[in-house]
């Protein structure tokens, strides 16, 4: 049997711009899906695959906004405060007779409004004695209720085909009366890590080794998209080795996401394990941290070579990886929010490639972390967002920049 060779006459290339990065690899999400149903305990996270129409108006009557007293209109005295005759007390739930004329009914929260009804005075406003129930002048028409149909209509179309289902959403549905719903298939998502130096959390400490924290967070970002994690565990830094555990992978998995190995030393065999076994599209981003970011397929399933460095892996992840796995598990590509803040800081040096920098936001002014190390982790953990540095810029103190919210990137 002939053996495989790895393939070392990679071309560099000119650093490709972020946008342009995103947009090819959008433009190559191509997948096809299978729909399942599953019951709203278990929509949570899931893409929608069809759209859910209420099958009731929300709220299914008119009802009362708060607790008090539903009056007619026409017995309310024009000149002046009015006293009228309790005839019944509806509770939230209770099925009311019609109003008798002359007379309030006692109301309380949720509860239907009464035929005949056409206001509810808050018992705050309201005074009782032996005389009766003793109304406020200046009654208002319509006044606390909340209108049949004010939140949904019957028929109404809920959610778009492509929604992640939040659990608000998941909320609306069961209102409507929706107790089951139409999702894609999760995904199955490989995920492999490079390298001799890395150990697993829980293993001895070793001279030379560090723990391998790439396995644990791509884990939960994957599971925080709903998707399904195959850990193809750590992969030894040879080119054979490299190249089985892909072939591997391609073969259980719709997408496959690996870390380290993906720049030009000797012990980094990513590129030419995906050359052999596929194409490499595209690798090199005019990105700071995460240049060598690469991206592929492999016998025909797609590949991201993340950076080793965690820092790195995390920020390309999220820039990349997070929208291009949102389309191919069918869901809507959103922009991440950004907006304008005061720099807490000075950027003097402009630099070639576009930078994200982990950074605190507080009270209208946002400060980066000082030692901004690829390999340094926990300055994404304390960060609650990144600033978007542009190529070539100079920033002031005083300066707006742009700002990404982890809650934009995470979720």
């Amino acid at each position: 049997m002939t053996e495989v060779v790895a393939k070392t006459d990679f071309k560099i290339k000119p650093l490709i711009p972020v946008t342009q990065a995103l947009e090819n690899l959008l433009a190559d999400a191509k997948t096809d899906l299978l729909v399942e149903q599953v019951d709203l305990k278990s929509a949570l996270g899931r893409t929608l695959a069809e759209r859910p129409i209420a099958l009731v108006d929300v709220p299914p009557q008119d009802n009362s906004s708060m607790d008090g007293y539903a009056v007619a209109m026409i017995s309310l005295n024009a000149q002046g405060s009015t006293i009228l005759p309790l005839s019944q007390r509806i509770a939230a739930g209770d099925d009311p007779q019609p109003l008798a004329a002359g007379t309030v009914a006692r109301i309380f929260t949720g509860a239907e409004i009464p035929l005949g009804a056409d206001a509810v005075i808050m018992q705050e406003q309201v005074s009782v004695d032996q005389a009766g129930v003793h109304l406020p002048d200046s009654i208002n028409d319509r006044q606390n209720i909340r209108p049949r149909g004010q939140d949904l209509l019957s028929g109404e179309i809920l959610q778009p085909v492509g929604k992640k289902l939040q659990a608000a959403d998941i909320g609306v549905l069961a209102s409507a009366g929706i107790a089951n719903v139409s999702v894609y298939r999760a995904l199955k998502i490989a995920i492999l890590s490079t390298g001799d130096e890395l150990l697993e959390p829980g293993d001895p400490v070793a001279p030379g080794k560090i723990y391998n924290s790439n396995r644990a967070m791509l884990t939960a970002l994957i599971q925080q998209l709903g998707m399904q994690v195959v850990d193809i565990g750590k992969v030894a830094d040879t080119f054979a080795a490299t190249r089985q555990a892909l072939a591997k992978a391609a073969d259980c998995a719709d997408l496959i996401i690996s870390t380290g190995g993906v720049s030009v030393g000797e012990e980094d065999h990513i590129k030419a394990a995906v050359d052999s076994l596929g194409a490499l599209d595209m690798w090199r981003i005019k990105l700071k941290p995460g240049k060598p970011l690469a991206y592929g397929r492999v016998k025909g399933t797609p590949i991201f070579g993340l950076p080793g460095n965690p820092a790195s892996a995390l920020i390309t992840f999220c820039l990349f990886a997070r929208p291009y796995m949102t389309k191919l598990q069918g869901g809507l590509v959103v922009k991440p929010l950004s907006f304008k803040v005061i720099a807490a800081f000075e950027h003097l040096k402009a630099g070639s490639r576009e930078e994200y920098l982990r950074a605190i936001y507080n009270d209208g002014e946002v400060q980066p972390f000082k030692n901004q190390s690829s390999g340094m982790l926990s300055t994404a953990s304390r960060a609650n967002g990144l600033i978007v540095i542009p190529v070539d810029a100079v920033i002031q103190r005083g300066e707006l920049v742009d700002f990404i919210p982890f809650s934009e990137l995470l979720a």
